[in-house]
């Protein structure tokens, strides 16, 4: 993933099933579970360092259990995974990975995945890993590691002048989601030259 993790954020969507995901998560030097997703955690034998979110999905009994580490913040400006990154940048956390945060609600999928963006823009180092691959949000021009024939997409977030190396198919500035998607490497690395923002998903095959 090419970053040393401070800490791992456990999402109440789909809980990790692939092994990458899931040894991030074993691996972590610190672990912050979104409400409800401490309950799944807790039942496969682990114990967060902390829990945060309103409390509207985490079990009564766990709530009990847990009061130490349980930081209830009702703000609803913000959703849980982003609560989760304020409490670490509190702490001086700036690299973050998450994991869980896809699946079960796709219009929660959407708005995690979007918040990478905004977390870029902080100044944080932030990777979401699903059971699919990783999604990497980034700004002008970038080098990517990787495997010959692996599949990337490229989403822009306002960039211009998108131009690739080491892909397969050409870029430009395209304007829909779907355009950058499907793209394929050629070699142990590919190259993204650009002014502004993008999100890249590497798939894991």
């Amino acid at each position: 993933m090419n970053m040393k993790t401070e800490a791992v954020i456990l999402g109440n969507g789909d809980y990790p099933s692939h092994p990458y995901p899931l040894g991030i998560l074993q691996q972590a030097p610190y672990v912050i579970c979104c409400d409800g997703a401490a309950d799944e955690y807790i039942r496969r034998g682990f114990i967060p360092d902390a829990i945060i979110g309103d409390g509207d999905s985490l079990s009564p009994e766990n709530r009990e259990r847990f009061t130490s580490i349980f930081h209830q913040i009702k703000d609803q400006e913000n959703n849980d995974q982003t609560k989760a990154i304020r409490f670490l940048q509190a702490q001086g956390k700036h690299c973050i990975a998450i994991v869980g945060a896809t699946g079960k609600r796709e219009d929660h999928t959407l708005g995690n995945i979007s918040l990478l963006m905004d977390y870029m823009e902080e100044g944080l180092q932030v990777r979401m890993i699903t059971d699919y691959g990783i999604f990497i949000p980034a700004c002008d021009t970038q080098v990517f590691a990787c495997r010959p024939g692996q599949q990337v997409s490229i989403f822009n977030f306002g960039a211009k002048n998108i131009q690739g190396e080491g892909l397969i198919y050409p870029l430009s500035d395209f304007n829909n989601w779907w355009q950058g998607t499907l793209n394929e490497t050629s070699g142990t690395e590919y190259r993204i030259r650009a002014t502004g923002k993008y999100l890249i998903f590497q798939n894991f095959q």
